[in-house]
C-alpha cells in the first residue's frame, strides 16, 4: 500500500522529525511505500502533492497541532494520532489504518 503522512508538533522540531522518521522506517519495514510531510519550524517540507494524494491508499496525521492544507486528504481514509504514537507504537498506527481501510 501507499501511505501519505503528516507529522507536526507544537514547536515543530524534535518530535516532528522523530515521528516522520519512524513513520518512514516502520512503514517500509511493513512493506508499504510511505511519503512523510513535516510541518514544523521550517514550514512544510517534503510536501505531499496532488499526485501523491491520488495514489494514496490512506493518510496518517501524527500531530499535536492543526495542520495546514488538511482538506487535501478529505477523500482518503485518515488515521489521526498523537505525534508520539508513531515513535512509540509505529506498527500499531499502520495496523489501525490498514484495518480501517479493510473494513471500509
Amino acid at each position: 500500500m501507499y501511505f501519505i503522512c503528516v507529522a507536526a508538533c507544537p514547536t515543530g522540531v524534535a518530535h516532528t522529525y522523530m515521528a516522520a522518521e519512524s513513520l518512514a522506517m516502520v512503514g517500509k519495514s511493513l512493506g508499504h511505500e510511505v511519503k512523510v510531510e513535516t510541518q514544523g519550524s521550517l514550514g512544510i517540507e517534503n510536501e505531499i502533492t496532488a499526485e501523491d494524494v491520488s495514489r494514496a491508499d490512506g493518510c496518517i496525521i501524527a500531530s499535536e497541532v492543526a495542520i495546514a492544507k488538511k482538506d487535501r486528504f478529505i477523500n482518503l481514509p485518515i488515521l489521526e494520532c498523537a505525534v508520539s504514537d508513531p515513535i512509540k507504537h509505529g506498527e500499531a498506527v499502520f495496523d489501525a489504518l490498514c484495518e480501517e481501510i479493510k473494513n471500509g
